[in-house]
C-alpha cells in the first residue's frame, strides 16, 4: 500500500474536478469528483481498508468510476488520469486555482484571452491593466485579484488550529506515552487556541534528551528534519507544519511552558512584574535580578502555577494569555471559570442529507447521543440556497414532521426542528414569519451578496435579526479564515442591535470558520448578548468541531452562564422562546 493520507486523497479528487471543469468536460463528471472528495472528507471509517475491501460504492457519493480511481491513489498512491490531464497544462497554472475569487471558468477566460499561466503572470495583468479590460472582470475584480495574491503570500507559513489538532494531539498523547518523558505540553499559540498558528511548539521533561529527540525526529508524522541538536529540533510534518521540540529538565519545566506558551505582551507584563520584586523571569528560571539591590525571598515553583503566585497572580489559563486584562484581573481574583467542553449539553445549527449535509436526521441524533449530548438542533439551509439543495417549505413541514415522530421515541433527549434561514440582500428572511413560527428556532445567516458597503451589510443583519423569529445570527462575518476575508460589518452596532432585540449570536465551531472572533465576545459579554456554540455539522464526525467552539468562547472570556447551550434540557426549551415571548 502507498504512503498517501486521507487528505491527499481529497486534495486529488479536488484538483480533478477543477481540471475537468477548466477543459470543458461533462458536468457529471466533475461533480463526481467534487461528491466523491466530500463524501472521502467526511467518511468516519478507515478509508484505506474499506478501499481495498471493494465496498468505496457503499458510500454515498462514491460511483463506481471513481471508486476504481480512489482504490488505484490508495494502492499505488498515483492516479494515471490526473496525471494525464496534468500534463497537459503549464504547472504555474495550478497555483491559480488557489487564489481566492478565482474558479475554473475564469481561470480559463484568463489562459485562452491573456495566455496567463503562472501567479507572477495573473499578477502583472492585474497590474498593468489587461484583466480590468477583460469582458467580465473589471477594474473591481482586478483589484480584488491582486490583495487575494497578497493574502496568499502572507497565508502561505499559516495554518488553521483545526489543520494542527490532529498532527498535535497524536504527538502529544505519544509524547506522554514515552517511558523517558517525564513532563510534556503543547506551548504556543496552539495551547492559546488562537485560531490561526504557525509551528507546533513541544516542551519536554526528561532525563535522556537523546532518547527523546530520536523519537521526535524519526516519528513517522515527520517528512523532514530541520534541525537536531542536544535540547532543541525541529522538523517538517507531512502536513506542511513546522513542529520545534525544547527539552528541559524538571525544575526548568513549568517557567519554560510559560515563556514559550506567550504570548510575547504576556510575557512582557509578567516579567515586569518579577522585575517589581527584584527578580529576572527567563525561559528556564526565576533568580534575583543583576544589579538589584534587594529582592523578595524567591519562592518554590514546580508547576506553572506557582509561577503566578510568585508574581501575586491567580493563575491564568492559556487561552486568556493575550494582555487583554487577564494580568489585572488575575491580580484582582476576578478571572472567570471559563466554560469547558463538558459543560455543553447540545447543539443547535446542524445540517443533514436533507440539505448540504452527509448523514441523515436519525445517524445525527445516534451520533449526539453518543457524545453524550441531551439535545441536538436541526438546521438545514432555506431554499435561497439553491448550491446546498435548501429546503422549501413543504421540504421544511416534512423534516419537522420526521422530528417530531422520532422524539417519541426517545428517552431524555430531544431533536429541536429549526432552519438555517437566508438573509436576503435586504435583510428580509427567505421564509415568511408564518414558516419560521412553526419552528423551535432560527438560525439567520448571510450566504450571498457579500460585497456590500459596511453600512449595507450593517443595516441588513440588523433588519435580520429584529425579526422576533430570529433565535440566533450565524456566523456573522462570513469568513473562512485563510481563505476568505470577512465581509464589511459594523460589529459593535450587530453587536448592541443583539442586544436590544434579544437575538444570540453564534460561535460557528468550524475551525475554518471560529465566527463570531474571540476578540469581540467581551463586548457582547458586557452587552448582556447570550452565545450558542455551534459546530455546523455536515455529518457526524463534525459535530465534534464543538470542541474549537468552546476554545474560541474560553480565548472570548466566556463563562457556562453566557452560553445557552450549557442550559440543561427542560430550561433550554425557556431560552428559544424567549425573543418570540417579546413580540
Amino acid at each position: 500500500m502507498s504512503a498517501i493520507t486521507k487528505p491527499d486523497i481529497v486534495k486529488m479528487l479536488e484538483a480533478f474536478g477543477r481540471l475537468l471543469e477548466f477543459k470543458g468536460e461533462n458536468p457529471f463528471k466533475i461533480r463526481a469528483c467534487t461528491n466523491a472528495a466530500r463524501a472521502v472528507e467526511t467518511f468516519p471509517g478507515d478509508i484505506f481498508k474499506t478501499a481495498e475491501d471493494g465496498t468505496l460504492t457503499e458510500i454515498s457519493g462514491i460511483g463506481k468510476a471513481i471508486a476504481e480511481k480512489i482504490t488505484e491513489l490508495v494502492r499505488t498512491g498515483r492516479l494515471e488520469a490526473f496525471e494525464k490531464l496534468q500534463a497537459e497544462f503549464a504547472p504555474g497554472l495550478f497555483e491559480l486555482f488557489d487564489v481566492q475569487g478565482l474558479g475554473a471558468k475564469k481561470i480559463k477566460a484568463l489562459h485562452e484571452q491573456l495566455q496567463i499561466e503562472s501567479l507572477e503572470a495573473l499578477k502583472a495583468a492585474c497590474a498593468d491593466g489587461r484583466i480590468a479590460a477583460l469582458p467580465g472582470f473589471g477594474e473591481k475584480t482586478a483589484k480584488n485579484i491582486l490583495r487575494a495574491i497578497e493574502q496568499k503570500a502572507v497565508y502561505s507559513r499559516s495554518h488553521l488550529l483545526g489543520d494542527a489538532a490532529a498532527n498535535a494531539e497524536q504527538l502529544l498523547e505519544e509524547f506522554r506515552e514515552h517511558p523517558d518523558v517525564a513532563q510534556v505540553s503543547i506551548a504556543g499559540s496552539y495551547r492559546r487556541r488562537k485560531e490561526i498558528i504557525h509551528d507546533l511548539d513541544f516542551i519536554v521533561s526528561t532525563r535522556n534528551p537523546e532518547a527523546v529527540g530520536a523519537f521526535f525526529t524519526t516519528h513517522p508524522l515527520v517528512e523532514s528534519v530541520v534541525a537536531r541538536g542536544a535540547t532543541k529540533s525541529s522538523v517538517r510534518l507531512h502536513s506542511g507544519i513546522q513542529c520545534d521540540l525544547r527539552v528541559v529538565t524538571n525544575e526548568q519545566y513549568p517557567f519554560a511552558i510559560n515563556y514559550f506558551t506567550g504570548s510575547k505582551e504576556h510575557n512582557v507584563a509578567m516579567r515586569g512584574r518579577a522585575l517589581g520584586r527584584g527578580w529576572t523571569l527567563n525561559e528556564y528560571r526565576l533568580a534575583p535580578a543583576e544589579g538589584a539591590k534587594k529582592h523578595d525571598p524567591l519562592p518554590m515553583v514546580r508547576e506553572e502555577a506557582d509561577l503566578y503566585r510568585a508574581l501575586g497572580l491567580e493563575y491564568i489559563e492559556p487561552e486568556l494569555r493575550e494582555n487583554l486584562g487577564e494580568i489585572e484581573a488575575a491580580e484582582r481574583g476576578a478571572l472567570p471559570d471559563l466554560v469547558r467542553l463538558s459543560n455543553l449539553r447540545g447543539t443547535f445549527h446542524n445540517h443533514t442529507t436533507a440539505s448540504d449535509g452527509h448523514a441523515s436526521l436519525a445517524e445525527m441524533a445516534a451520533a449526539a447521543q453518543e457524545l453524550g449530548l441531551e439535545y441536538l438542533g436541526m438546521a438545514d439551509h432555506s431554499k435561497s440556497s439553491v448550491q446546498a439543495h435548501g429546503l422549501d417549505a413543504a421540504r421544511l413541514a416534512a423534516q419537522r414532521k420526521e422530528i417530531a415522530e422520532m422524539n417519541k421515541g426517545f428517552h431524555d433527549f430531544r431533536l429541536f426542528a429549526g432552519v438555517e434561514c437566508d438573509i436576503l440582500r435586504d435583510g428580509s428572511l427567505d421564509f415568511p414569519d408564518d414558516v419560521l413560527a412553526s419552528l423551535d428556532y432560527v438560525v439567520a445567516s448571510v450566504h450571498a451578496a457579500f460585497s456590500l458597503s459596511e453600512a449595507e451589510m450593517t443595516n441588513r443583519i440588523i433588519r435580520a435579526i429584529s425579526n422576533p423569529y430570529v433565535t440566533f445570527l450565524g456566523h456573522v462575518t462570513g469568513r473562512l479564515l485563510l481563505t476568505r476575508e470577512p465581509y464589511a460589518v459594523n460589529m459593535p452596532a450587530v453587536i448592541e442591535a443583539a442586544a436590544e432585540t434579544g437575538t444570540i449570536i453564534e460561535l460557528n465551531g468550524n475551525p475554518r470558520r471560529l465566527d463570531m472572533d474571540w476578540r469581540w465576545w467581551p463586548l457582547a459579554k458586557e452587552k448582556g448578548v447570550k452565545c450558542v456554540i455551534n459546530p455546523d455539522a455536515h455529518d457526524t464526525a463534525r459535530l465534534q468541531h464543538l470542541w474549537f467552539g468552546v476554545a474560541a468562547a474560553r480565548k472570548g472570556w466566556l463563562t457556562k452562564a453566557d452560553v445557552i447551550n450549557c442550559l440543561p434540557l427542560g430550561k433550554v426549551e425557556g431560552r428559544l422562546a424567549a425573543k418570540r415571548s417579546r413580540k
